[in-house]
């Protein structure tokens, strides 16, 4: 993962546009880096988008990859495109018996989860409904993950896979609204879940700060 300040791009390397704290393209990170594949990486500042990101993609969100004429402007496309790859880590080759779990697991996360966190998050724009209350309508999705972990270390196994990338940066918003609330709650599999990937160098190394100035 190499930050790069120019938008000329190598046709044979991938390129990612990428905003550090997008959860999208954290997990479009976690899965390059997880397949050990070199790209290069240009982080966009969301007042100024580079006209070059909105030419390849109108929705103007990231992450965007580019290699040579391939363009994927979805985090899942990019991850699976990853995981695809010869230089892909284990823990990212999904066995064809989990593939139906993982797409419901990550369909309710993109979905209805998402829809919940978002309005959990910036409750401050509807009053009228209470943090708390926003915090309990996400519940539905932790009691499902807890679950899961009370039966293995990871979503799906003992091992850390496809699901627990796709749904971790969702989840880690979550506990930030209100870490304390988070901890204090009866999801101790999830907890611990969580703590464990954010203290992981694979996340550590998706987090770096770039050293440029745009």
């Amino acid at each position: 993962m190499n930050y790069v300040q120019q938008l000329s791009k190598n046709p044979n390397k991938p390129f990612l546009f990428s905003y550090r704290r997008c959860p999208y393209a954290m997990r479009a990170r976690m899965a390059l880096v997880g397949s050990n594949i070199d790209f290069d990486i240009y982080e966009i500042s969301l007042r100024n988008k580079p006209r070059e990101m909105l030419r390849l993609s109108s929705k103007g969100t990231v992450p965007i990859m580019i290699i040579n004429d391939l363009i994927l402007d979805e985090s899942l496309d990019i991850m699976q495109w990853a995981c695809q790859q010869p230089t892909a880590a284990r823990f990212l080759m999904t066995k064809e018996k989990e593939i139906a779990e993982i797409n419901q697991l990550v369909n309710i996360n993109d979905n209805e989860f998402k829809e919940k966190l978002d309005l959990y998050k910036y409750s401050d724009r509807n009053p009228s409904i209470s943090l708390e209350s926003h915090f309990r309508h996400c519940l539905f999705f932790l009691e499902l993950l807890e679950s899961r972990l009370k039966r293995t270390q990871y979503l799906l196994s003992n091992n850390i896979g496809y699901a627990d990338i796709a749904i971790f940066p969702f989840l880690r918003q979550f506990a930030n609204v209100n870490y304390e609330w988070f901890l204090n709650s009866n999801f101790r599999n999830l907890i611990k879940w969580l703590e464990g990937l954010a203290e992981s160098n694979l996340f550590k190394e998706i987090m770096i700060k770039p050293k440029l100035t745009y």
